[in-house]
């Protein structure tokens, strides 16, 4: 009994065992069919891990390429923008100063050849009065040295000859305009007709002629001077050819006559009171006596005749004194043209100065056309700058978010 209950004991015992070990088996095939495939899907994992990681880099490289090329297109697309702003402005630039310094160049040269033209009338005038006055000087002490061999001469010559006497009056007066460099047709004209306001031709009342002075002379503010040519010879020859005391005193008396009756007949014209419209005149005409001693003589009997014919509106001159009258009409058509010069420089000038102000308006507005192009520049820099929505900020978010770095292409530092 014992026997057997031991050997029951140990049957139970070896089939306790063995299925223990049985179990222990089938547990360490399952373990190892387990280990198994765990091994094998962290194999798969590592594979697909690498796989993703793989990917992830050809992602990260062609997300860099295509950063690369948006930065390049953006820097090629604002290179060419700021190039083709500045070829405009500089076109633009060149074109206003062209159109700015051409008139302005021609503006200058026009000033200064006003300059010059005023420099030289300046000069020719200085130049002329001394040549005048230098001439007058010499020709009153010529005169003045011969005059009693002259006048006894020409008295001579032209006694009784009352035409030629005139004709000869007027060509003195016409050689002393022309030598004093006054222009016929401007500075004076030639025995011209004269007209009422209505531009009729005036008659004398008594003889019923036209009215014709010889001379008229034009001043630049439009003023004329009537002068008319007086010549009586045959008194003064007559008191120059006789030594007698009584024929001299007669002589004297008559030519006084004759100066006075010369006086009245030109004062009588009233030349003065015809005056073209428009025009102003003296309120008294110049006559002309191209003989010294005729007014001379008659002066030793009426001390006062160059008053009373002051008082008829008649003005008695000779060469000596009718000479600085017409350099003051000279002086006056010079300083005339002068003037007219000033003008002409002036108004250069103030072209000049109105260049010079378009200039400076063109700058500016060439000036505000550079500052928008440098805005656009800048908007253009912000799209790749790191701030906002730019392209720096989207794809830092982007390696935020997983997509792994290119170290050998790192993305700028950020500013911040």
């Amino acid at each position: 009994m014992d026997t057997v209950n031991l050997i029951i004991i140990v049957a139970a015992a070896i089939l306790i065992a063995v299925a223990i070990v049985v179990t222990w088996l089938v547990m360490r095939t399952r373990q190892v069919k387990a280990c198994n495939a765990l091994e094998n899907e962290l194999i798969a994992t590592k594979a697909a891990l690498e796989n993703e990681k793989k990917l992830h880099q050809l992602q990260q490289e062609s997300f860099d390429r295509q950063l690369e090329l948006v930065k390049s297109q953006l820097s090629a697309q604002t290179e060419k923008l700021l190039q083709q702003r500045e070829e405009a402005l500089q076109k633009k630039a060149e074109e206003t100063f062209r159109n700015i310094a051409g008139p302005l160049g021609k503006d200058l040269k026009a000033m200064q050849e006003s300059f010059e033209a005023s420099k030289r009338t300046q000069a020719e005038g200085n130049a002329t009065l001394k040549t005048a006055v230098e001439q007058a000087v010499k020709h009153l002490q010529d005169q003045t040295s011969s005059i009693g061999s002259k006048a006894d001469n020409l008295a001579q010559a032209l006694k009784g000859q009352n035409k030629m006497t005139g004709i000869w009056g007027e060509t003195i007066l016409y050689n002393m305009l022309v030598a004093e460099g006054m222009e016929e047709g401007r500075d004076f004209d030639r025995e011209e007709t004269l007209r009422d306001q209505s531009g009729a031709i005036v008659l004398n009342e008594d003889s019923g002629k036209r009215m014709r002075p010889d001379y008229i002379l034009h001043y630049p503010d439009k003023t004329e001077v009537i002068v008319d040519a007086k010549t009586s010879m045959e008194a003064l020859s007559d008191w120059y050819a006789t030594e007698d005391p009584a024929l001299k005193e007669d002589a004297a008396r008559r030519n006084l006559q004759a100066v006075r009756a010369q006086i009245r007949s030109l004062s009588g014209k009233r030349y003065q009171d015809y005056v073209r419209d428009g025009y102003k005149t003296l309120d008294y005409v110049i006559m002309f006596i191209p003989n010294y001693g005729c007014p001379q003589l008659a002066k030793t009997l009426a001390p006062n005749i160059f008053q009373e014919a002051y008082q008829q509106g008649v003005l008695l001159t000779t060469e000596e004194t009718l000479m600085p009258f017409l350099r003051m009409i000279r002086i006056a058509w010079t300083n005339y043209d002068q003037a007219r010069n000033q003008e002409k420089i002036i108004k250069a000038a103030q072209t000049m100065v109105d260049r010079v102000a378009d200039f400076a308006k063109a700058h500016a507005a060439m000036g505000d056309k550079l500052h928008a192009a440098l805005e656009e520049y800048e908007k253009v820099s912000a799209k790749i700058s790191d701030s906002g929505n730019s392209i720096l900020t989207s794809a830092r978010q982007l390696i935020k978010l997983g997509v792994p770095k290119n170290p050998k292409k790192p993305l700028p530092d950020s500013e911040e």
